[in-house]
């Protein structure tokens, strides 16, 4: 029987993982993706939130605040990128410096510095942002990170460190037995002690699953741009509107990697797996976007896509045991600012549901650290040609757009994290995410994860089991069968 089995294998279990792993524990995750961090994780705006926007008293704000100021060391840790370049969140209307003054309040009360500025201080900072925003409030502490990173490293870690992974297992009943429980999947059975619920957009049907709860998810959908690298320096802030009903309004920021990112709106839906775009939608993003920076070249746009968030129904994170299960921990309701706490939720986790129930004796062998990665853009020209020398792989460029090479490949390739798939490449290296969107480089990848796994090519997926990239084996497809 495992200590703990964590059920999710986004940013919030593999975090809890990492948590976990300092301890003479045997933990697993189960995820039913193929890969970790593969719905809500990886389909968000990326950013660390300062903390000012929740209502005080809540554990969003408790936790967002905590889990902003952890940032730094994580990602120096898990070698994440990670740029705080703080937020201003503006207006066009005079009449609305109130809300920025209640909001600033609002920060102050949850520990967050934040500074009104003026017409002529805003315009100074951010020239291409509307003449009629008057008023923004500036929160400096507000970071971008790569989340698609940020979740494979800490997951990676975790395994370092002791802790198993089970992907493509879909949990279809929990039984509770003498002293833990019993997860049954659509592959196998797994018992455990003490099991954490991280399932995002599903973790009130998981929680069911032991017994009646009291909340429930309703997904909430979001749609995005994505810009090619245009101009290094055309926003150097995240661009916020008031916040309304709905959210925190559609963002205009950079990126980790300096591309723009836009959206989302905000829409409720019944279906859990809808991640479409529509024309509607992404007419309503960019219109409102445009009302803060006029310019923003949608020319630019290289891709659309959508998230859904685990809205939940009392409007606070749920991180509590499942009623007379104290055993069950359910860790539901994760919406933004979820990626920001993230740490600190794993954090509060360990102290206040885990502590007392199991034995915490420190792992002797914990290393807080991964290997580091090849990053050519912290590189000198000296370093990139003694690594090549070394490595000839690093010297062959699968993807052109983002500087990929084919040893950045091999070395995601030989992690303890390492993906199963082309999205899985593309998230580890960005080999795909430029403007061709794989069109140069995605044969490459399909044949170096063939030649890695001794599959032939038309085994390789794309992403989750059964999306296939190739109809045919090569060299058996019929060319007059389509004519």
């Amino acid at each position: 029987m495992h200590d703990v089995v964590i059920l999710g294998a986004g940013v919030i279990g593999a975090f809890i993982a990492r948590a976990l792993s300092r301890y003479q524990l045997d933990v697993i995750v189960i995820d039913q993706e193929n890969d970790v961090g593969n719905f809500t994780s990886m389909a968000n705006s990326a950013l660390v939130h300062s903390g000012y926007d929740p209502e005080p008293g809540l554990l969003k704000a408790l936790l967002n605040v905590r889990g902003n100021a952890m940032y730094d060391q994580v990602c120096a840790d898990l070698d994440v990128v990670f740029r705080r370049i703080g937020s201003l969140t503006v207006t066009t209307k005079a009449e609305e410096l109130p809300i920025l003054k209640e909001l600033q309040e609002r920060g102050r009360r949850n520990g967050v510095a934040t500074e009104i500025l003026g017409h002529a201080e805003l315009h100074a900072l951010e020239p291409e942002l509307a003449p009629e925003v008057v008023y923004a409030l500036f929160a400096p502490s507000a970071g971008i990170v790569d989340p698609f990173e940020l979740v494979v490293h800490a997951m990676e870690n975790a395994i370092d460190n002791g802790v198993k992974l089970f992907l493509n297992e879909k949990v279809v009943a929990i039984n509770k037995i003498d002293n833990g429980y019993q997860v049954v999947t659509d592959r196998q059975t797994h018992e455990g002690r003490l099991v954490v619920n991280a399932t995002g957009v599903n973790s009130d049907r998981v929680a069911e699953l032991v017994g009646p709860n009291d909340f429930s998810i309703k997904p909430r959908k979001g749609s995005y741009f994505v810009f090619d690298h245009f101009d290094d320096h055309f926003l150097k802030h995240i661009i916020f509107p008031v916040p309304d009903e709905w959210g925190k309004g559609i963002v205009v920021t950079s990126s980790y990697s300096y591309n723009y990112l836009v959206g989302p709106n905000s829409n409720y839906t019944d279906d859990r797996e809808d991640l479409g775009t529509d024309r509607e939608a992404m007419a309503y993003i960019k219109e409102h976007a445009l009302r803060l920076v006029p310019r923003m070249p949608f020319d630019k746009v290289i891709r659309t896509f959508s998230g859904l968030r685990a809205t939940p129904s009392g409007g606070d994170f749920i991180i509590a045991e499942a009623s007379g299960q104290p055993y069950f921990i359910n860790v539901a309701g994760i919406e933004s600012p979820g990626l920001a706490a993230a740490p600190a939720i794993a954090e509060y986790v360990l102290a206040h549901l885990i502590k007392g129930k199991l034995e915490l004796i420190p792992n002797e062998r914990y290393q807080p650290r991964i290997r580091p990665l090849y990053r050519f853009n912290r590189m000198s020209d000296t370093e990139i040609q003694s690594l090549i020398k070394q490595d000839p792989r690093f010297g062959h460029l699968v993807c052109r757009c983002e500087m990929v090479s084919e040893g950045h490949i091999a070395d995601a390739l030989s992690r303890s994290c390492p993906p199963h798939s082309i999205k899985g490449v593309k998230k580890r290296t960005r080999a795909g995410f430029g403007r061709c969107q794989g069109g140069f480089c995605q044969p490459l990848v399909l044949k170096l994860l063939a030649d890695h796994y001794g599959v032939t090519p038309d085994q390789v997926l794309y992403d989750a089991q059964s999306t296939f990239i190739l109809k045919e084996p090569l060299g058996k497809v019929n060319p007059d069968e389509n004519r």
